[in-house]
């Protein structure tokens, strides 16, 4: 079974995205997968920034940075941001994408070769469908290869219970996304 990491690109406490990644998390462990989920709030990252970067390379981008690496796949719930990715999100992506001594600028070993399954909540009527093209993007210039299948949550404000995802739709979709992102991330091992 694959390593999958999960992580979602919303700081604030009780954010919908948080919600519908630990029900994809719990779904994928279900079908065998193991699964690190972080929160980039507990990371600290600070914001990317060449000289920083060629000063020290900051530990905790490191740590972040091998987490993508050990993973075989990646499950992100990702907020739209006035028609984008959050910020946060972002910046954890460049960070991981920096070389490392000794690799080259196309390297990328926390991407090349790896699959994501992407989601996103919004109380909008469009469910986040904005930041995850951006996203989609942005995982396609770091050479990540993104599941065809996505969920959307539209008015997150009534699609939860508690934890638990109450919408028809997207409840129905998740597990067929989740499926796809083991599946790919099995055959991309191999």
């Amino acid at each position: 079974m694959p390593k999958l990491l999960a992580l979602a690109g919303s700081t604030r406490s009780g954010s919908f995205n948080q919600r519908l990644l630990d029900v994809a998390v719990e779904i994928a462990r279900g079908e065998g997968a193991e699964v690190t989920s972080i929160s980039l709030r507990d990371l600290h990252l600070p914001l990317y920034d060449g000289d920083l970067e060629a000063q020290a390379f900051p530990e905790v981008a490191d740590r972040l940075r091998q987490h993508f690496i050990d993973a075989d796949g990646l499950l992100i719930a990702s907020p739209e941001y006035n028609g984008s990715v959050s910020g946060v999100l972002k910046n954890a992506i460049d960070w991981a994408s920096r070389p490392r001594e000794g690799e080259s600028l196309v390297a990328l070993p926390a991407f090349r070769g790896k699959v994501a399954g992407l989601m996103s909540a919004s109380i909008s009527p469009f469910g986040g469908l904005r930041g995850l093209l951006a996203l989609r993007q942005i995982l396609a210039t770091v050479q990540t290869i993104v599941a065809t299948e996505q969920v959307l949550v539209p008015f997150a404000d009534k699609a939860f219970d508690g934890p638990e995802l109450t919408e028809a739709m997207p409840k129905q979709l998740l597990p067929i996304m989740v499926k796809r992102v083991i599946f790919l991330a099995e055959r991309l091992k191999a």
